[in-house]
């Protein structure tokens, strides 16, 4: 039996992953962080890259490195109860309730609206029904997802992007040095990349896609865990690669497009996917329209195929005996139609807390991972850590809803809490708390 990845193999599953992350999100707040950064968008970018592409490497690192099965088996570190609620929360966030929707609400919105106008809410259950169905009949053949993804869906929504990219970069309409940072930007556009990147959701995405490589992996004959482990971490370099490549290209467009929303990029309403679909039209008419719907619904498709797969195993195996895989990836599509035509605002504003609620977890736990074998997976370090992040979540949580008396009084007590990272001593303390326990014990 092969125990080595060929080059070419290594490249289709980092391809495959690459795919499975980079979603409608990855495609629209680039281009917005680049536009709202100007001259300041080198330090943006640097903030952008490490929420957006380090941490979801780390994700599938600490997959790969501790051996583990999946967010069921790194989270089962923890407890069996928090097993369960943390894989269902993060599932169900990335999954059915706010992602999956969200793919095919940006594919309309970007994509089919301008075109259909007052009709938009027939028009969107037709596109929704379409679209999930071609996602659920991939879904349906997880075994094929490498050539699904990897070879046909990926490489077309790359020569899509491509052409889009290219035209722009070669006849900028300014220089991005021309452009004053506004916003959140003008204050300090590290931390305001940083946190661009939370909207990605692929810090979350890394812990459910882990599962897909690693039986990717296995299927191409791979079966020494040490090797298992190696593959998924080349293959989360070669994905994380393309994708800050991309991410710097588009927030360059961004930037040196700026003159084409100047007067619209303060409206509340305006977003990265508004700011495409002006660039396209620029560059290439009525038909920039056609292209950007093609390369957004290619985008947020392979994205969907990757979560609705994901799901379905997880909640598969989470509760043995009571839908089989085929049964809950129709149940997750078919409640991701549903969701999808609350439209596209909604799912946005709906997520926002939940978002960043978990998303303190997911890093904590991606870190613990990564670094287990030091302190050898001992449960009370997992368990004193994941603590204290909680309760530091939940006070996240109060910041984001604007619950003032006790964001007011968590802001005076935790460093950085005003910059969405209050949860960092916390789980540092929890993390120092549960090594001494563990080596008493």
């Amino acid at each position: 039996m092969n125990e080595k990845l060929t080059a070419r193999q290594l490249a289709l599953i980092g391809s495959m992953l690459f795919g499975l992350f980079f979603g409608a999100g990855n495609l629209i707040f680039p281009l917005i962080l680049g536009a709202r950064a100007g001259q300041d968008l080198p330090a943006a970018l640097l903030g952008l890259l490490i929420t957006a592409t380090g941490i979801p490497l780390l994700g599938v690192m600490s997959i790969g490195l501790s051996r583990s099965e999946g967010l069921l088996d790194l989270s089962g570190r923890v407890s069996p109860r928090f097993r369960t609620l943390f894989t269902c929360a993060l599932y169900l966030t990335i999954g059915p309730l706010f992602a999956i929707p969200r793919c095919a609400a940006t594919s309309f919105t970007i994509g089919v609206s301008p075109f259909v106008g007052e009709a938009a809410g027939l028009w969107q259950l037709g596109f929704s029904l379409c679209f999930f169905g071609a996602v659920l009949y991939v879904s349906l053949k997880p075994s094929k997802i490498l050539d699904s993804v990897g070879r046909f869906l990926n490489p077309a929504f790359l020569l899509f992007l491509g052409i889009m990219l290219a035209a722009a970069l070669a006849d900028p309409v300014q220089s991005a040095a021309s452009v004053a940072p506004s916003g959140g930007y003008a204050r300090s556009a590290f931390s305001a990349g940083f946190l661009q990147g939370y909207d990605t959701l692929d810090a979350l995405a890394s812990l459910a896609f882990g599962i897909i490589v690693i039986r990717t992996i296995r299927q191409l004959g791979i079966s020494d865990p040490g090797r298992v482990a190696a593959s998924t971490v080349k293959a989360g370099v070669v994905s994380m690669s393309l994708m800050a490549f991309l991410y710097a290209a588009i927030a360059l467009v961004g930037a040196q497009s700026f003159g084409l929303y100047a007067q619209r990029l303060s409206d509340p309403g305006f977003t990265g996917g508004d700011a495409f679909a002006l660039i396209a039209r620029h560059y290439f008419g009525g038909a920039g329209g056609a292209l950007l719907a093609v390369t957004v619904t290619l985008c947020c498709m392979k994205t969907a195929v990757g979560l609705v797969t994901s799901c379905s195993e997880t909640f598969e195996e989470l509760f043995p005996g009571r839908l089989s895989y085929p049964q809950w990836a129709v149940a997750f599509s078919a409640a991701s139609l549903l969701i999808s035509n609350f439209g596209l605002s909604k799912i946005i504003e709906f997520s926002a807390p939940v978002l960043y609620f978990l998303y303190p977890l997911a890093i904590v736990l991606i870190l613990l991972g990564l670094l287990g074998r030091s302190f050898h997976h001992a449960r009370p370090v997992y368990q004193w850590t994941m603590g204290a992040t909680l309760a530091a979540a939940a006070l996240e949580l109060c910041r984001v809803v604007d619950f003032r008396p006790v964001a007011g009084l968590a802001g005076r007590i935790l460093p950085f809490y005003t910059y969405g990272l209050g949860w960092v001593l916390p789980a540092v303390l929890g993390f120092a708390v549960g090594t001494i326990l563990a080596r008493k014990g």
